[in-house]
């Protein structure tokens, strides 16, 4: 599999966002602008809890 979209919540305002577990830009917060996720070069680190993974078929 090339990769899962995560369900993460934002440590700061509580806010669920969804995000590409491999990122390869910084994800910010919607709501808050609380970075959640940062590039690494293969899995990004994520910040807050993973709170669903959605697996494409």
């Amino acid at each position: 599999m090339a990769g899962s979209f995560v369900t993460v919540a934002c440590p700061d305002c509580e806010n669920e966002q969804t995000l590409f577990e491999k990122a390869s830009t910084e994800v910010s917060c919607a709501v808050c602008g609380h970075t959640l996720a940062r590039p690494t070069g293969g899995k990004a680190a994520i910040e807050g809890e993973v709170t669903d993974v959605v697996e494409a078929r």
